[in-house]
């Protein structure tokens, strides 16, 4: 759980609050607004391409070998010294800072394959849902609680005896990787990996990684309503993905003062919190597939409200309003999966479900920045999302999960 509390800075500060707007007022000063955008919506784009082809890997060496805490020390050291070193990046030098967000993305979603690997060994069936979700709430509050420090540094900063508003913002930006690598330390220090028979290879670990990704995906023909769920889910969390790592440079570019942004990224952490609990308990009163859709037409609401958006008010009510729906959005989504997964291959399924999504994410930032380039305006660029959700409602309403449950029932006998 600390580990959770530990590297969810990363997360708040440095993909969705903080270093979004300076990347565009600071490291891409030399750029035009709409051209800082774009180029740090590309830059999301290759970070989660490189994951994305990194995972399979990664998932057949956590289930081969007995060195799962040493790859996790490894990524995270990688976030880590990365989210350091951005306090050495000069004004104007956007290249060097996006190269450094790529490999903290790479540090950060690399280390995050080894530490879910550790949950079955340190939960029993019982007690895992709980375990997880306390480590979900975990990073939650730690994440918030150091962007709240963050926050004060920023805006207050000649408290903190700094010179300007770039020096603390620098400062930010090296608290993450402290705070990540000091709250890691109880989990590198204790945590003891599980001493199992080491599973016999005859093939290297990315031949293992993509053949079983493979072998899954062929075997979603006898799951049809899986397989429809599965292409929406694509779709619509594409969206989600994209608002999430880009919804602040934008609100940079049309105006919206930095410190407005990021204090309205901080409500929709907290807000998220107890939304997402609220949302478990709505979809019991009411079909998870409504619970699910009714979430996605608030989305579809952002989204239309965004392209329209031009004062910091708008943006904390939007703000609000992501919170009301984003952790809700996402649980709901793994939930329905799960529902339409044959028993036995729970790990298979759920794998191949992270790590097809991280393939899908690659498209949402790459078209909001396309479409704005070649437009030149960010508002096109968040207009395009739209096809995103409303395919991908689309295709929810084509969904029956309990159909899909059969078929699932059906494979495991």
């Amino acid at each position: 759980m600390l580990y959770d509390w530990a590297n969810s800075a990363f997360a708040t500060t440095m993909m969705a609050a903080v270093l979004p707007v300076f990347y565009s007022d600071y490291y891409a000063s030399n750029l035009s607004d709409q051209t800082a955008t774009s180029y740090w919506a590309y830059t999301q784009s290759i970070a989660v391409l490189i994951v994305a082809i990194l995972a399979p890997v990664l998932g057949a060496i956590s289930d081969y070998s007995q060195a799962k805490k040493k790859f996790l020390r490894f990524f995270a050291y990688m976030g880590i010294l990365a989210s350091i070193l951005f306090a050495v990046v000069g004004e104007g030098q956007y290249l060097f800072a996006s190269i450094l967000m790529v490999i903290a993305s790479v540090g950060f979603s690399g280390g995050n394959v080894f530490y879910d690997a550790f949950l079955p060994e340190i939960a029993d069936k019982e007690q895992i849902d709980k375990v997880s979700t306390s480590g979900f709430a975990f990073g939650y509050i730690g994440g918030g609680v150091l962007l709240a420090i963050n926050i004060l540094m920023i805006q207050k900063y000649e408290w903190f005896g700094f010179p300007d508003i770039a020096a603390a913002t620098k400062t930010a930006l090296i608290s993450v990787g402290i705070w990540w690598f000091v709250f890691s330390l109880p989990l590198f220090k204790n945590l003891k990996e599980e001493k199992r028979q080491k599973r016999k290879r005859d093939e290297s670990f990315i031949v293992i990684g993509f053949r079983r990704v493979g072998h899954t995906f062929r075997s979603l023909r006898h799951f049809k309503q899986l397989f429809i769920f599965l292409i929406a889910f694509w779709l619509f969390n594409d969206g989600i993905s994209t608002i999430i790592r880009m919804a602040t440079i934008y609100g940079r570019e049309i105006g919206i003062g930095q410190s407005d942004l990021i204090i309205a990224l901080l409500m929709t952490q907290f807000v998220g919190i107890p939304c997402t609990f609220l949302f478990g308990w709505f979809s019991k009163k009411i079909h998870p597939k409504q619970a699910l859709t009714l979430a996605l037409l608030v989305y579809v609401a952002i989204v239309i409200l965004g392209y329209f958006m031009t004062s910091a008010l708008h943006f904390y009510l939007l703000a609000i309003c992501v919170g009301f729906v984003q952790g809700g959005a996402q649980a709901l989504s793994r939930s329905i999966f799960g529902r339409m997964v044959p028993r036995q291959k729970e790990a298979e399924f759920y794998g191949f479900y992270g790590i097809s999504s991280k393939f899908a994410a690659i498209v949402g930032p790459f078209v909001f920045g396309l479409v704005g380039q070649l437009t030149g305006s960010s508002r096109l660029g968040i207009l395009a999302l739209l096809v995103f959700f409303i395919v991908g409602i689309l295709l929810l309403q084509m969904v029956n999960i309990e159909k899909g449950e059969r078929e699932a029932e059906e494979a495991s006998l």
